[in-house]
């Protein structure tokens, strides 16, 4: 076999692909062929096994790109398949030269391909592959080694990321995106004119699909037709329902998709929900959208996750329901109106695989620029101080450090991004939202407000939170207004609101726990409503169990304020939280590596101190046991309306709602825009260290770690998850300006320079 046509010297692209290339046009496809025009783009696919007496290479030409497949003689163990696929491969990277991206789909193409070496390695994680039937043993296996040495994790959706996110420090989700051009030749064909309905559904006909379902609906409706294109795979043929409205015409080619669907009124996802379905992201909702179709799908995740929300599409579970869905949907497009159809198109705006091609590539240019950086030439590059973390603690210690103190900072983080809990970024909408969270930031300290004024211009913004009770929003934290909408009271003074809440507070003897400090405050039936739910969600105990400092911190009012906080100073950073950062840590004197875990750049660095900012038992190495955290989940959504809610945040204290509050982002930020982006949050035992669980033995368990970190005079611990605090940000922010200031009065090499702020 010859080598890749001449011509140029674009870096080379090699993808691991478990998939056909010319089998179903994907997720592989619409990316590589998209990266071709920068790379030189080889995708190797799986072996061919049998028909040849010795181990070979075929090559073609696929568009832009070059597809290579191995073919095998039969007979061959797994350890010598992979021998001979090692040699195949050695051989025509002789003839390639350097790979620049490996790029994998599959971990079981790790086996023959470890030894390759690039600049940067990136795992794809389109689907759960170990939840298919007929999964390899061994791919757990290899996966836990793939994920050890690929740069960057990618996933397919959002419930992957959440089941990726623990297992590396840079996963990040690319959910299914969309070429609406394509799909869009479909509409050429209005749906619901034609008297006789069609249903339909193109896809892998596999374990995924409800089967069972499938023939209720055929037999609920004979007067509709159901057509199944795609291929029979991994099932026996014959189980497939047999109706006469039922039709399987086989597969299609992804330009014969369009004028499939134009044939459709209605299009359908009825797949099973079991292991093989728990991850998956399908590519055909927007597909489908695109095409100008409504959708009806069973419960999947992430259909529901970025689709729920949408008239044009459909989610119900087996049975009647899924039958009522699809007449619902068949009367949507023999309606007069468009409007679902238009509201999806506001969500698709957003959905390009052009942009995610672009994203990912800056994603892989930023980790090789990282890793090029710590691999400098000949000797480990010297710092006077290494930060670990560029959120408020390490950032604000960095630009101290660099800035008063003329000392070379090197600051690294885990994360692809500086700002820590604080980064926002704009989302496929253009709306600037909080990726962790909504961040509101206030404080009373004239010092930290000056402090980071060098940094921003602020926009005034007090901030204002509904609760969700029964139905009806009022404001919280609890005042006038509140009880008077709760309880008609008609309360009309400050006196009358102590009186009522007096009348209702029950005497706690000694004021230990979260539930002591509430009840002693406004009685055990303002407890239930507001807080014992709330608290039982977002710590994962009930406040009996909590310490008083958790409820402390949200007061009560007998007066109208309805203002969340109090602070002298309450503003939102004019360009956001990020770009705060950037201008803080934009100093000759520092060097900032995102994407970096401390180990890393610890080997490939020198330096004389360490500003430490990530959690203390992890610096340790859990010596003494895990301290206890809570942690969240996000889920990130935009909605095709103008406005969602009408304040930023809505708190949903009732236990039976599992998310604890939605953040709409535009009160935060003041932009318009005909959509709205939100964030649902839900608390959660395993992720991220967010809280500090704030009970005794936890206490004790961290004075523990804190004695070991007294015996490290050149480590500074500073910070929420390294002092296990529960600080606001302007507190942390407190805290490391304080930690400076000691450490310079300390320290007769820190030398003030000639123009700092203040």
């Amino acid at each position: 076999m010859g080598g890749l046509p001449a011509g140029g010297v674009a870096p080379l692209l090699l993808c691991f692909c478990h998939l056909r290339w010319d089998f179903v046009f994907q997720r592989p496809q619409h990316l590589m062929t998209r990266f071709a025009a920068t790379h030189r783009v080889v995708v190797w696919e799986e072996p061919i096994v049998g028909g040849d007496d010795a181990p070979r290479l075929a090559l073609r030409a696929a568009g832009p790109l070059h597809v290579v497949t191995p073919h095998l003689p039969h007979g061959l163990s797994g350890e010598d398949a992979n021998t001979a696929l090692r040699r195949l491969l050695d051989d025509f990277l002789a003839l390639e030269g350097t790979v620049a991206i490996r790029w994998y789909y599959t971990p079981m193409m790790l086996g023959f391909s470890r030894h390759v070496g690039s600049a940067c390695t990136v795992y794809d994680c389109m689907d759960e592959l170990s939840a298919f039937r007929f999964a390899p043993p061994e791919l757990l296996a290899l996966e836990t080694e793939l994920l050890a040495a690929a740069d960057l994790v990618f996933t397919g959706g959002y419930s992957l990321y959440e089941a990726k996110r623990e297992r590396h420090p840079d996963v990040r989700p690319f959910p299914s995106s969309v070429d609406v051009a394509h799909f869009a030749t479909a509409r050429d064909v209005e749906p619901g004119r034609a008297p006789a309905a069609r249903f339909g559904f193109y896809g892998v006909l596999d374990e995924r699909m409800d089967l069972d379902l499938l023939a209720e609906l055929a037999d609920a409706h004979p007067d509709w037709t159901i057509e199944m294109v795609g291929p029979v795979v991994k099932i026996d043929p014959a189980d497939l329902p047999q109706r006469a409205n039922i039709v399987y015409p086989g597969q299609r080619s992804y330009d014969e998709l369009p004028a499939t669907i134009a044939r459709w009124d209605v299009a359908l996802m009825p797949f099973a929900l079991n292991e093989a379905t728990r991850f998956i992201s399908p590519t055909k909702t927007p597909e489908y959208l695109a095409a100008g179709r409504p959708v009806v799908s069973t419960p999947i995740v992430d259909v529901a996750r970025h689709y729920g929300t949408l008239d044009a599409v459909k989610i119900a579970g087996r049975g009647a329901r899924f039958i009522q869905a699809c007449e619902e949907a068949l009367a949507l497009v023999r309606g007069n109106t468009r409007d679902w159809r238009d509201a999806a198109d506001t969500v698709l705006a957003a959905t390009s695989w052009d942009a995610t091609a672009a994203e990912m590539m800056a994603a892989i240019d930023e980790a090789t620029a990282a890793s090029a950086h710590l691999a400098a030439q000949g000797q480990r590059p010297h710092y006077d101080y290494l930060v670990v973390g560029a959120g408020f603690a390490g950032a604000v210690m960095a630009e101290r450090l660099a800035a008063d103190g003329g000392k070379r900072v090197l600051v690294v983080d885990r994360r692809p991004h500086i700002a820590g809990n604080a980064y926002d970024v704009a989302d496929a909408a253009g709306i600037l939202i909080h990726q962790y969270g909504p961040h509101i930031f206030h404080t009373n300290s004239d010092e930290v407000f000056a402090y980071l004024s060098n940094f921003t211009r602020w926009r005034t913004y007090e901030h204002r939170v509904l609760a969700d009770v029964d139905g009806r929003r009022v404001p919280v934290p609890i005042n006038r207004t509140t009880l008077n909408a709760l309880y008609d009271a008609g309360l009309e003074t400050d006196a009358d609101a102590a009186a009522f809440l007096a009348a209702r507070a029950e005497p706690v003897a000694q004021v230990r726990t979260s539930e002591d400090v509430v009840v002693s405050a406004v009685g055990h039936e303002l407890y239930r409503t507001f807080f014992r739910g709330y608290t039982r969600k977002q710590w994962g105990l009930d406040p009996s169990a909590l310490d008083k400092s958790v409820t402390a911190r949200v007061p009560t009012r007998t007066s109208t304020d309805d203002r969340y906080f109090t602070d002298r100073h309450q503003a939102m950073p004019a360009a956001g939280f990020t770009a705060m950062f950037a201008a803080m840590l934009d100093h000759p004197n520092i060097t900032v590596l995102t994407g970096t875990d401390f180990a890393e750049a610890a080997a490939a660095v020198s330096y004389d101190r360490l500003v430490y900012t990530g959690p203390i038992d992890e610096y340790f190495g859990y010596c003494h046991g895990r301290l206890p955290y809570r942690s969240l989940r996000f889920e990130h959504r935009t909605l095709p309306v103008e406005r969602h809610q009408e304040v930023a945040v809505v708190n949903y204290p009732e236990e039976a709602v599992p998310h604890t509050r939605i953040t709409e982002y535009k009160h935060l930020t003041g932009q318009r825009s005909p959509v709205t982006s939100i964030t649902i949050e839900y608390p959660a035992a395993e992720g991220d260290p967010y809280y500090p669980i704030p009970r005794p033995e936890n206490h004790q368990l961290y004075k523990r770690y804190e004695a070991l970190a007294l015996a490290e005079p050149d480590v500074i611990f500073v910070g929420r998850l390294a002092t296990y605090r529960y600080y606001n940000m302007d507190q942390v922010v407190g805290q490391a300006l304080a930690t400076y200031r000691r450490l310079k009065a300390g320290n007769a090499d820190i030398a003030p320079a000639s123009a700092a702020p203040a």
